[in-house]
């Protein structure tokens, strides 16, 4: 019997490895895509909205055509925050708001959370070009 169950959680395991591994939803960032950089703060946002912070990009490179936007909570990783679309208009600028495909702000359910948002430039024919992140802790330290 306690090499059955020894036997059972093995499988488990492997099969929960190879499933992580293997992950459709995963975005591949081209090895060539333009490192950018990526900056906000969440100063002034409230907790549990659908409200998203301004975002500055810069080193966005020619081409673009829109940026796509998501956020993490890197305390929870599974937690699924969405994020949006954006057409790029050379500003480097992603408004406050303008987040809006599923997006839901920090929502910490215990004291402060890292979070980040990873930005995508993303060509007409759909091809990722350029790439950046930033991470902020929410609630911002006061």
């Amino acid at each position: 019997m306690k090499s059955m169950l020894s036997i059972g959680i093995l499988v488990a395991v492997i099969i929960l490895a190879v499933g992580c591994a293997t992950n459709p939803n995963r975005i591949k960032i081209p090895k060539d895509a333009t490192k950018m950089d990526v900056d906000f703060s969440w100063e002034g946002i409230k907790a549990c909205t659908h409200e998203s912070p301004e975002i500055r990009v810069s080193n966005v490179p020619d081409g673009t055509e829109e940026l796509r936007v998501k956020l993490k909570d890197i305390d929870v990783p599974a937690w699924n925050h969405g994020g949006g679309r954006v057409r790029h208009d050379g500003s480097g600028i992603i408004p406050a708001g303008a987040l809006n495909i599923g997006y839901n702000g920090p929502c910490p359910p215990d004291g402060r959370h890292k979070y980040e948002f990873s930005v995508m430039a993303v060509n007409t024919e759909g091809v990722i070009i350029g790439f950046g992140k930033d991470r902020q802790s929410f609630p911002p330290k006061k």
